[in-house]
């Protein structure tokens, strides 16, 4: 307990230091240049969101406001938000505020995002060793994500958070002092390729988002080394022509159950290829065994050939008795 009061007090010195936005994105490893106010719906200050119920939590302060061009990704490209504190490159964010770094996409809107349109597309939260925010700072600010690659080509908007647990130990609708702190950026991206999936989770960050969540109310100086992140399941991206898809999966493994009917009707013949054919043979190979299996039958004929030489006896003996009358 020592440790987690240290680690607490630590945290809460350097919260007025440590928060973070979004610079700007690099799209395979290419700086797309600074996004702040261009691309991005840049906030007024790094400060963090905590009321769950308020719109901000969405894409932060001026996420109504949208901003004047797109970056550009093609669909399976990798995308990276590049996170700093006060200039780029800097101490990003201060290492007390561990937790994990969500991904969501929405269709474009000139609103503040609010509603329940929003999917999951990726997600960070703790390995077993380290943090997500962790990684983020070694990363110099970097926290990189895959478009999914059957994504509709289109217009949207893709919110990456940072969820910073080092007073979430607190509901802050408890205590307002501390609670979960959010950040929260929304950046204006137009996909490309042909894709044909639209995402479709509608999730509501408003009333998603609930303080009973063991991943928001969260004691990170206190638990067992498993974490929920909070949210949704991460899409998985699948096409919207997978329903035709999987209406012909079916039929195929109906022709493949057909076709192994018929081999199994043409295996005594031991030929596929003619299905009457082989159908004397099974009848032959029966009658070949009986046979083996009568052949005690015919080891008992030679019996038979005794009859006639007890004939043949029986004539002598009359042409005997014939004779000797003869004599007399």
């Amino acid at each position: 307990m020592r440790f987690s009061a240290t680690a607490a007090a630590l945290a809460m010195a350097t919260t007025v230091s440590a928060h973070a936005q979004v610079y700007g994105l690099w799209v395979n490893g290419k700086d797309q240049g600074d996004g702040r106010s261009t691309y991005i719906r840049s906030p007024a200050s790094n400060s963090p969101v905590k009321d769950l119920s308020s719109p901000n939590l969405v894409c932060n302060v001026n996420g109504g406001k949208a901003a004047p061009k797109f970056a550009k990704a093609a669909a399976g490209d990798e995308v990276t938000f590049e996170w700093y504190h006060d200039n780029r490159g800097d101490d990003i964010i201060d290492g007390s505020h561990k937790g994990p770094i969500i991904t969501y996409v929405a269709p474009y809107t000139e609103n503040d995002g609010t509603g329940a349109i929003w999917t999951k597309i990726a997600e960070d939260g703790y390995d077993g060793s380290e943090w997500a925010v962790t990684k983020l700072i070694k990363n110099k600010g970097k926290a990189t994500f895959t478009l999914p690659s059957a994504l509709k080509a289109g217009k949207y908007l893709v919110r990456q958070e940072i969820i910073a647990h080092h007073e979430s130990n607190d509901a802050y609708n408890v205590n307002p002092a501390r609670g979960a702190q959010f950040y929260p950026s929304c950046a204006q991206i137009e996909v490309t390729g042909s894709g044909t999936a639209v995402p479709d989770e509608k999730f509501d960050f408003n009333k998603g988002y609930t303080y009973s969540d063991k991943g928001i109310v969260f004691d990170i100086y206190n638990f067992s080394g498993s974490y929920s992140i909070p949210g949704p399941a991460v899409w998985k991206g699948t096409s919207s022509g997978s329903g035709s898809s999987s209406e012909t999966k079916p039929e195929t493994p109906a022709a493949t159950s057909a076709a192994a009917e018929a081999p199994a009707a043409t295996k005594p013949a031991g030929n596929d290829s003619s299905a009457e054919a082989p159908a004397p043979t099974p009848t032959f190979a029966t009658v070949v065994r009986p046979s083996a299996t009568a052949a005690p039958a015919e080891t008992e004929a030679p019996s038979a050939p005794v009859t006639p030489p007890k004939t043949g006896c029986s004539s002598r003996r009359r042409r005997a008795r014939r004779a000797a009358r003869n004599a007399l």
